[in-house]
């Protein structure tokens, strides 16, 4: 008889206790009630230590990273979205049982000078609008890294994102940015539950991406998502709108850091968004200016 790989023990292993854990959400991660306009709903956590990108870490398209392999509890997260592990990075990687890599992206469809915007936390029924707006305005897709249960309080505008021709991204259902670090059925179940309420929202358009909150990918979340026809994606460039900085602050980091790569991480959930609107309406056309196109991230 063969013997199990590493990987397929923890999937066995998890199976086992999947029923105990059926319907674990990481309630703790919603820390009270969000007094934004968006109204009553749970306000999103984010990490202000290690859960976003400085925008330099070594783990870079194009760049080796020097990092050993994934650690076999999988707490192997980076902050800027990669796994840590030394094939984390590129646009190339066997694909899975879909055709999807499960490297995580880094990198643009278009390649060259191109950029993809990608918009987290949502979709807001306050913020998003006035998002879409904007893209519209300037021409832009982007890409909508959304919240299962956000979507599924809110399919009008996920149908209505999609009909722009904006693109869908799996965000989990409870932002658990330590989900790297618990069993591999509660990962599955937090990127597989929110995939079904975004796409049951969105009347049947595919979510095509994956994105572990605060970077938490581990080698299991990126099986499971590729396997099931989402990429992983990652991001280069953390506005860091997500805390509010101040609408000067957030066009200074993207002018400052858009150097380090192609994917820009902005917000329209998790609270008032209104300076990530007025940046977007700032750095939209000054990488137009720049001579930058927009594109979709790789697949």
């Amino acid at each position: 008889m063969a013997r199990l790989t590493a990987h397929t023990r923890r999937i066995v292993m998890a199976a086992a206790t999947a029923v105990v854990l059926t319907g674990g959400v990481a309630a703790a991660v919603f820390l009270g009630s969000d007094t934004s306009a968006d109204g009553p709903g749970p306000a999103l956590a984010h990490s202000s230590s290690t859960g976003r990108s400085t925008g330099k870490s070594d783990d870079k398209p194009g760049r080796a990273s020097g990092k050993p392999g994934s650690s076999a509890s999988g707490d192997d997260s980076a902050p800027d979205g990669s796994d840590g592990s030394g094939d984390a990075t590129g646009p190339a990687a066997p694909p899975g049982a879909a055709g999807i890599s499960e490297v995580i992206d880094h990198e643009t469809e278009s390649g060259g000078k191109s950029v993809s915007i990608t918009i987290d936390d949502g979709p807001s029924p306050v913020w998003t609008p006035k998002i879409l707006a904007v893209l519209e305005q300037y021409n832009v897709k982007a890409t909508f890294c959304m919240i299962g249960p956000q979507a599924k309080a809110n399919p009008a505008m996920v149908k209505q994102i999609v009909a722009a021709g904006h693109r869908l991204c799996d965000h989990t259902v409870s932002h658990d940015e330590a989900m790297n670090k618990k069993p591999v059925a509660y990962q599955s179940s937090e990127v597989l539950d929110a995939q079904k309420m975004i796409e049951d929202a969105a009347g049947g358009a595919k979510v095509q991406y994956f994105r572990a909150p605060g970077g938490a990918f581990t080698p299991d979340n990126r099986h499971i998502a590729a396997g099931h026809g989402m990429r992983p994606l990652g991001w280069n460039v953390d506005t860091k709108d997500w805390k509010r900085p101040g609408t000067a602050a957030i066009v200074k980091t993207v002018k400052q850091e858009i150097k380090s790569g192609p994917i820009v991480l902005f917000h329209d959930g998790g609270g008032e968004r209104a300076q990530t609107v007025a940046a977007l309406k700032e750095v939209l056309p000054w990488l137009a200016q720049q001579g930058y196109t927009f594109s979709f991230p790789a697949i």
